[in-house]
């Protein structure tokens, strides 16, 4: 059975510089035999977490919308890639308030202390992370790396890889940086490669 990975495209622009590197990662991914979902998280009906806590005692969300089957293809995937833009020094809110969705993980591993994923599985779940910011100046990415390593051990996928780019407002177009577009893609296949134990030379 092929490894299953999920892409989250958090930028709202579908052909934009973050989408133009999750493509790169998840064509790696998908060379590597790899099966790739992407999710375009910030065109999803989605409501954010309202804290009625149902999941506190329960593995199910009291809000019925799309995240009931995200959760469990969340509990089915290998790896996981995040690609996202800085904004306010952190994640857009649409990815913010997706990730916040996830209490019924939290919940389960934190609250209860039974985690939804195994701790073998774990062991074998990896993540990558992307991400482009405007500005060119220190730890412009040190908000969404903390978050993003947060949602990975909530979700018992941890941070693996990343691929960075700042100094976007000048570069303007990823497609000028073609060893940008390569690392993407380079990571992706890595990932895979880690996920189905194929060799990162071949």
């Amino acid at each position: 059975m092929r490894k299953k990975v999920i892409a989250l495209l958090g930028s709202p622009i579908l052909d934009g510089n973050t989408a133009r590197l999750l493509d790169e990662a998840i064509r790696g991914a998908e060379e590597a035999g790899c099966e790739v979902e992407k999710i375009e998280v910030a065109h999803m009906d989605v409501l954010p977490c309202m804290e009625f806590f149902q999941c506190k005692e329960s593995e199910t969300c009291l809000i019925q919308d799309e995240m009931a089957e995200i959760f469990q293809k969340f509990r089915e995937m290998d790896g996981l890639i995040i690609a996202t833009p800085v904004m306010t020094m952190g994640v857009p809110g649409r990815l913010k308030s997706f990730m916040d969705r996830f209490q019924v993980f939290y919940m389960a591993k934190y609250h209860r202390g039974r985690s939804l994923i195994s701790p073998e599985r774990r062991k074998e779940r990896k993540m990558l992370f992307i991400a482009i910011a405007g500005m060119k100046i220190p730890n412009v990415f040190d908000g969404v790396k903390l978050t993003v390593h947060a949602f990975g051990e909530i979700v018992d996928c941890p941070l693996w890889g990343e691929v960075l780019q700042n100094d976007m407002d000048t570069i303007r177009d990823i497609a000028t940086r073609p060893e940008v577009m390569e690392a993407a893609y380079r990571k992706g296949r890595e990932l895979g490669q880690a996920l189905t134990g194929g060799s990162p030379s071949s």
